[in-house]
Parts: C-alpha cells; sequence; structure tokens
C-alpha cells in the first residue's frame, strides 16, 4: 500500500481546523499529523514533523501566511503549500504565490477538489484555479504601488485626514497629495473612498 501523504493544517479558527481534519481523515491516503492556530507554531511544528504538504490561511494571528511560508521555504525549501482561504484579492494571491505557495483555493470549494489539489502539489505540480488565475493576470498587469504610497493608502483606509497622514509620515502635506493623485491614478479611481474600498479588495491593506 502506498505511504499516506502526511499534511499539516495551519488555521486560526478551531472549529474550520477540527472540519477540515475530520474531511481529509475520511480519506485512506490522507492523513493529518498536526494542527496549529498561528504562524510562529506553524514554523516550530513544520521543523518537527516535516510534512508532505501544509493547508494554509493567510490571515493568521502573530505571523501572517505568506510569511510564515517564505520563512519556512528559506530552512526546506521542498517545503510544499496549498493556501486555503476566504481573500480572492489579487495582492492576496501575488504575495502568497511570491512566497512560494504551490496552489491557492478558496474556502467553500468542493471537498473532491481539495483532495485533487493535495495530490497535485504532492505530485510536484502547480495548482492554480482560473478565476484565481485571472485575479493574478490583473495584479502583474496593474502598476505597481511604491512603498510610500502604500503607507499612504494605508492611512486613507484608516480614515485618516492629509494633515494627519503628513505628521504620521513626516512629509509636507502638498507631498501627501501627491502621493494621493499618483495612487489613485494607478488604481484607475478618482476618489479616496473608492482607493479605500479597493484597496480593501484587493488586499493591498490589510484591513481585519
Amino acid at each position: 500500500m502506498a505511504e499516506k501523504v502526511r499534511i499539516m493544517l495551519v488555521e486560526d479558527h478551531q472549529v474550520v481546523r477540527q472540519g477540515l481534519e475530520a474531511l481529509l481523515s475520511t480519506t485512506d491516503d490522507l492523513e493529518v499529523v498536526g494542527s496549529v492556530g498561528d504562524g510562529l507554531q506553524a514554523m516550530e511544528l513544520f521543523r518537527s514533523l516535516k510534512p508532505d504538504i501544509t493547508l494554509i490561511d493567510l490571515q493568521l494571528p502573530k505571523q501572517g501566511g505568506a510569511e510564515t511560508i517564505r520563512k519556512i521555504r528559506a530552512e526546506f525549501p521542498q517545503a510544499r503549500f496549498i493556501v486555503l482561504t476566504t481573500f480572492d484579492g489579487d495582492e492576496d494571491i501575488y504575495r502568497a504565490l511570491q512566497a512560494g505557495a504551490r496552489a491557492y483555493l478558496l474556502k467553500g470549494m468542493p471537498l473532491d477538489e481539495l483532495i485533487t489539489t493535495i495530490h497535485t502539489v504532492h505530485s510536484g505540480k502547480l495548482h492554480i484555479p482560473a478565476p484565481v488565475a485571472e485575479k493574478l493576470a490583473e495584479r502583474l498587469s496593474g502598476q505597481e504601488l511604491t512603498a510610500r504610497e502604500l503607507h499612504v493608502l494605508e492611512r486613507i483606509v484608516a480614515g485618516r485626514a492629509n494633515k494627519e497622514i503628513s505628521a504620521d509620515l513626516s512629509i509636507s502635506e502638498a507631498t501627501v497629495k501627491t502621493h494621493i493623485n499618483s495612487l489613485l491614478g494607478k488604481l484607475g479611481v478618482t476618489d479616496r473612498t473608492q482607493a479605500a474600498t479597493i484597496a480593501i479588495q484587493r488586499g493591498l491593506v490589510s484591513h481585519r
């Protein structure tokens, strides 16, 4: 009999984690060998278990999913990750795949798709569903915001006025306005409210 695929779960919602564990344990050739609820614990558990596949959420306490993937893969380049998340913003997808995820699935997909994806990734292949690939293509074709523009955008999402952004970043109000005009153009919107909405939808700014 073939060896079981050893799986580690990284998911901060205990009910979701237990549900996944129960579902995957009904499949003969898969075995959940461990599960944790945050990114830092995931790194420790990975070192001791060295699972074949890690299913990981992006929004995790203590350390985000993309950063956790990147750090584990720096130590274990052969580590294989499948992102399982509710977040489908193009920036979320881009960060996860850039960190080294081999597949990106949205929660709510059928169990057979999850099982097929696990086997696909275990065999060394990538699995990017069509809707996710489209979002990624949008991200790659768009203009990238500078680090400073992202800092300004984060404060717009937080509801800060230009004067407050100026004080936060130690730059003049005129410079703040320049950055805002630039990021509005890159995002293809005309005002701050639209910019904030797009920033959250695309995952440019985490908003929890």
